[in-house]
This record gives structure tokens, sequence and C-alpha cells, in this order.
């Protein structure tokens, strides 16, 4: 586990703050003539979800957790019916199983997905992101470990399933169109791409790249 300064705790670094994971989705080192240099960031447990400030001074640190990156499969999702109450929302589950052994499956819940969700594909490969908390028995529903993250290829590619037809002469949504991917996935596209397309996506910003 290796040690970060306070200037080293930045974006996409995942650190242990009050005994939990957190990644670091925002830093800021801000600097005045009065006082020491602070970088004023903001984290997310990668436990709870829950998003929050922090601020390290120049004597502090933080450690980096200790985590390690495992393939899964994604397999299939189950998700709360249209009618389902508040309660009960969000509350999806996601099944994946380990690549080697198909037999070894387990499920997540659907608030550790985040935006990963949005483009699962079946039978598709991801990255879990699996955390050592020093414990002896650590959350092993997966067999592998405590997963606190998924994540996927900045960049992917779909088929696309459904597109309405271009309109000659439609300026109103500035040459936009709503598609809908394989996975069921619906994003704005240009008005020239077609059913049947290959377009890439970044998954980061949810958004069309190119048509393949």
């Amino acid at each position: 586990m290796s040690q970060l300064q306070y200037n080293e705790i930045r974006e996409k670094k995942i650190i242990i703050y009050n005994d939990e994971p957190c990644e670091v989705v925002e830093s800021h080192i801000a600097r005045t003539q009065q006082r020491k240099p602070q970088n004023q960031v903001k984290l997310k447990s990668l436990i709870s979800g829950k998003v929050f400030p922090a601020t390290f001074h120049v004597s502090d640190s933080a450690h980096e957790a200790d985590i390690e990156k495992r393939d899964v499969t994604f397999l299939y999702s189950n998700k709360p019916a249209r009618n389902a109450s508040r309660s009960d929302a969000g509350r999806g589950e996601y099944w994946f199983c380990d690549p080697e052994n198909k037999a070894n499956r387990f499920k997540l819940e659907e608030a550790l997905m985040g935006n990963s969700a949005k483009f699962l594909k079946q039978n598709g490969n991801v990255i879990a992101l699996v955390w050592d908390d020093g414990n002896e028995d650590p959350l092993k529903s997966s067999g592998l470990g405590k997963i606190i993250k998924i994540t996927l290829p900045i960049k992917m590619n779909f088929k696309v399933k459904e597109a309405p037809p271009a309109v000659r002469g439609d300026t109103s949504k500035g040459g936009i169109k709503v598609i809908i991917l394989e996975n069921g996935a619906t994003l704005n596209a240009p008005m020239f791409v077609n059913e049947g397309d290959i377009v890439s996506i970044n998954t980061e910003t949810g958004e069309y790249v190119e048509r393949i």
C-alpha cells in the first residue's frame, strides 16, 4: 500500500479515507499568499456511493487503496418492475461470472454499477476492481474478493438496433436523433446513423464517437 502526498491525491486515484476506499472525482490545489497550499477534493465512497468534500494540507498524506483488477463476464440483470415502490428503485441486480469458471456466478447491486450499467453487453467481459480490506473473510459473494467498482473500456462498439429514418430538411434537433443500441441503451447520434450500423461510444461520457 503506497503513501500519497497531499498533491498526489488526484482524479481517479483510489485512497483509504475513514477506513473506506474512496475515488477522487475532483481535486484542486488552492494557493493563497497567507496560507500554505491545500488540496481541495471531492471523494466518492466506493462502499456507500456517497460523494463528499475533503481537504488535504501540505503535511497530510493518504494511503492508496490496495486494488486488484480482475476480468469478469456480465450475464444479465434483474431490474425492479416499473411500478415498484420508491424504496425498491435502484435495487436491481446485475449478475456476473468468473470467465475461468462460468459456474462461479455472483450478483452486484445496481447502486454499485453507476453509469457502467448502461453499456454492459451480455456475455461481454468488463473489469472488476477488487479491494483487499485486510479481513480474512471479505465479501466473498463473487469468490474473487470485495468488488467495489465495475469499469468498462473508454470506447466500446455497439450495433444499432433501432434508428429512425432521417427526414430531409429536419433541422429542429440540429441533425441529431435518438438511436437504440443492441443492449437497449439509448443515446443521441447524427442523422446519418442507420439501423444495423456499428458505432463507437465513449462510456465515460455516454456520447456517440463515430460510425465504424
